[in-house]
């Protein structure tokens, strides 16, 4: 990426703010990233085990060293900026009062505590839902809904709550001084319809199961519209010129989606992040199962689905950090990454790992018994390190085809393309796994920062330099790296996918349910 002296051609500031970082780009209305700043990130501080907060102005510095750093060193280009766009991490929850001071650290997405359902599901109603079998799937969102908890335990703070606002808000205020944020970026548990794109009305039940007051919700903008333009404060801590437009962009991975070029069922993108997904762009609202709806896309009117793996690319830097001590030293030494290290490690390894099969529930799937475990099976005295890595790799991807094959169903559209981002797409054998698994060519895009090039690409449509998505999508994005499947892979991966991986779970449930009973852990039982 190119640093002092890009031009001045127009540019969008497209900042990116994951689990794992703040990224900062310049990116111009061809699609290229003309420099990034990418500034790591501490997950969360947890006072408590299972807790994950975070000091919501560490989020906000940690945005403006990016911002200062990209700028100071393209002070010439500062006034090819025409806009300001931002994705964030879905779900992180931050509680202000009425100057915008937070009341309390923020609640992390990745957070497990738990609030009490007893008082807001009525005893009268449990019979019925349990009749139904939604009493569980019900509960489970009560329970994980951060406002109930802070409510339950924190009342005090929540009576002093003037905005109950995601990260996405947070930079919103921060950037603009109003309490504003775009639809596109309301993904958790609060009464938000998705079909509408609005808030939900008041005799709408997600009322009573997020019982938040409407106004302490902040006013919401569809992506593309205007949030506001950048306060002189903002200017002062981020370098960004102060009057430039913020556009409404949308949730992190809406515009991972829309940067991979996914603007339609049938092309599906698989992101290989700390959670890893398969997720497909519908103009449809479409339940992948009961009251499981689809995300806000960064298209206004337009919906994604989603798949999951809790701790999916995660188990990536997981095998790294306890198995991985030899390439991390090498890795240092040579100034390369461990994980091409590890990618070279599994190049002569075959195909199914030599009988080693991984299902990649270490965090349950929602959709999953809570005391479900991850499983390898099959070990033999030849295993190695590189056998257990690529059957993680394998796992993964066959966890994603899964997902795949509920979205085609309910879609009731094949999926005929695949586009792979994320940081895990920069595998090589993990590209070639998901050509072998899916049976179909595998594409990177031609950045792998496809999130924040869809935050540019949400701007680019806001500040009218394209009509429409299709053809800020068809300028912008273009394919990289094609993998094509290998047959006899392809063969040995179907037959070990139907004939084993999809039998694992359930035949390991009961084992799982005898496990919790007799350790206790998870502490829930299932």
């Amino acid at each position: 990426m190119a640093g002092k002296g890009i031009g001045k051609t127009e540019l969008a500031l497209a900042i990116d703010a994951g689990t794992q970082s703040i990224r900062a780009a310049l990116i111009d209305f061809d699609g290229n990233i003309r420099d990034m700043v990418k500034t790591p990130i501490e997950l969360c501080c947890s006072p408590q085990p299972g807790w994950a907060e975070q000091r919501p102005e560490y989020f906000w510095e940690m945005l403006c060293r990016s911002c200062e750093k990209l700028l100071e060193r393209n002070i010439e280009s500062k006034e090819a900026i025409k806009g300001v766009a931002v994705a964030t991490q879905r779900n992180t929850l931050i509680d202000v009062d009425k100057n915008g001071v937070p009341l309390r650290p923020a609640i992390v997405w990745l957070d497990e505590r738990k609030s009490d359902s007893g008082n807001i599901i009525p005893s009268v109603f449990r019979p019925l839902l349990k009749a139904v079998k939604y009493e569980e799937l019900i509960e489970g969102a009560i329970r994980d809904c951060e406002s109930n908890w802070i409510r339950q335990n924190q009342p005090e703070i929540w009576k002093r709550v003037h905005k109950h606002i995601y990260l996405s808000g947070w930079f919103a205020l921060k950037l603009t001084g109003e309490f504003v944020d775009s639809s596109g970026s309301i993904v958790g548990y609060v009464p938000f319809s998705i079909k509408k794109g609005r808030w939900a009305g008041r005799f709408d039940p997600k009322h009573r199961l997020f019982p938040i007051e409407l106004e302490k919700l902040p006013d919401l903008i569809a992506p593309t519209g205007l949030l506001g333009h950048i306060s002189r404060k903002a200017a002062e801590e981020t370098g960004i010129p102060a009057g430039l437009p913020v556009i409404a962009a949308a949730n992190d991975k809406a515009c991972e989606i829309l940067g991979a070029g996914c603007v339609s069922p049938e092309n599906a993108c698989i992101s290989f992040g700390t959670i890893s997904t398969i997720n497909t762009m519908n103009d449809r609202y479409v339940e992948l199962k009961p009251f499981w709806p689809p995300y806000p896309s960064a298209v206004p009117g337009r919906y994604y689905t989603e798949v999951a793996v809790l701790r999916g690319a995660w188990m990536i830097t997981w095998f790294k950090e306890e198995f991985g001590l030899q390439e991390r030293l090498e890795a240092s030494d040579k100034g390369v990454s461990p994980e091409q290290l590890l990618d070279a490690l599994i190049k002569d390894i075959p195909p199914g790992s030599m009988g080693l099969t991984l299902q990649p529930y270490w965090t349950p799937a929602p959709d999953k018994a809570r005391c479900a475990r991850g499983s390898v099976i099959g070990f033999c005295d030849f295993h190695k390190r590189a056998h257990l890595y690529r059957a993680i790799l394998e796992g993964l991807v066959f966890a994603l085809k899964e997902g795949a094959q509920l979205t085609e169903k309910k879609n009731k559209i094949p999926i005929t393309g695949l586009r792979v981002s994320g940081g895990g797409s920069q595998s090589s054998s993990a590209m070639q796994i998901c050509a072998d698994v899916f049976g179909m060519p595998a594409q990177r895009p031609h950045t792998h920062e496809t999130s924040a090039l869809g935050a540019a690409i949400v701007a680019a449509v806001g500040l009218g330099f394209f009509k429409s998505f299709d053809d800020a999508v068809a300028a912008m994005t273009r394919p990289g790296d094609i993998f094509e499947p290998v047959p006899e892979n392809v063969a040995l991966y179907a037959a070990l996918y139907d004939r084993v991986y999809t039998k694992i779970y359930k035949q390991l449930l009961p084992i799982f349910r005898e496990m919790q009973q007799i350790t206790g852990y998870p502490e829930k039982g299932c």
